[in-house]
């Protein structure tokens, strides 16, 4: 019989290409990466894959049984959360991934609702990107992830994985109370004004950069972090202008000047976690205290629209 753990690492390596990279994501020698995979080949008495170059290539048996062990792998999990469901009550541990607007304002809400209606779970939160999360997610070292899409570009969805949306989050601008970016009129107006933007490379920042680009607007990058509290601290302090997203809104820009845009343009904010434990009890709990935390937040105040 195939060794479930080595089907697991063969999985592993039809996702990273090179048995250095598994051993990385594993906390394992690639000397001991290989000698598993070696042994897998040995029980399945055929060719699974080849070196070529540093990067190893899986033979056409070695793609399939790689698909094969993702089936099989999504069936335990699934035969796991049935189990668990028998007991009856959510339970055990919950590992979550999640960016940090959620972490500042819906998990502190959705963790009191599991602590009060599950005691017998354990919920533990790493602060992770959304790329990061997802890797994190297919190597199982984390159970949930959330993360977010952009107006304009790819919904992120990942094979064997199982989405469910959170909601819909305002983009808006914020600009200081003092000033002259406080007496602005038009984006366009702030074509002169320093920025505290999110890094190019991520799609926060892409979002932004292409937004004041189609207005007209090649922005003064004077601050580039992906902290948006920092970002308002700038704003707040009268050293630059952001676009901050609606979940902070109501709590953390006192001080400063905020505005809808052009087009009212949303992120989308979702969960995901692998579709094998889609029914876990523990998953399910979590999502709905999400949503619950999501539906607890207040409308947004009556905001004037910043013209292009």
């Amino acid at each position: 019989m195939l060794n479930l753990h080595r089907l697991f690492l063969l999985r592993e390596l039809s996702r990273l290409e090179t048995m250095s990279a598994i051993a990385r994501e594993h906390s394992l020698s690639p000397s001991a990466v290989s000698q598993q995979l070696s042994q897998l080949e040995r029980e399945a008495k055929v060719t699974l894959f080849e070196q070529s170059g540093r990067r190893v290539s899986l033979t056409d048996a070695g793609v399939r049984l790689a698909r094969r062990a993702e089936e099989l792998l999504g069936l335990v999990e699934t035969a796991e959360a049935e189990l668990v469901s028998a007991r009856g009550e959510a339970g055990g541990v919950l590992r979550v991934a999640s960016f940090q607007t959620p972490l500042i304002v819906l998990a502190p809400v959705a963790v009191s609702v599991l602590e009060q209606r599950h005691p017998r779970m354990r919920i533990e939160i790493a602060q992770r990107e959304v790329e990061a999360a997802y890797e994190g997610l297919l190597a199982h070292r984390f159970d949930v992830i959330l993360g977010e899409d952009y107006p304009g570009g790819q919904q992120v969805v990942r094979r064997g994985t199982d989405r469910e949306e959170l909601l819909r989050d305002p983009l808006l601008l914020v600009l200081p109370d003092h000033g002259p970016a406080s007496e602005v009129r038009r984006l366009a107006d702030l074509a002169e004004m320093p920025w505290a933007l999110d890094p190019e490379g991520t799609r926060t920042g892409a979002w932004e950069r292409t937004y004041l680009r189609a207005a007209g607007v090649e922005p003064w990058v004077r601050f580039d972090t992906p902290d948006p509290l920092l970002q308002v601290h700038l704003v707040r302090s009268g050293h630059a202008v952001a676009f901050v997203p609606g979940l902070i809104a109501a709590e953390h820009l006192g001080g400063t000047r905020v505005l809808r845009l052009l087009g009212d343009p949303h992120r989308g904010l979702y969960t995901a976690a692998r579709a094998g434990a889609r029914e876990h009890p523990s998953l399910l709990a979590f999502r709905a205290a999400l949503l619950e935390a999501a539906e607890a937040l207040g409308d947004l105040p009556d905001l004037d629209e910043l013209p292009a």
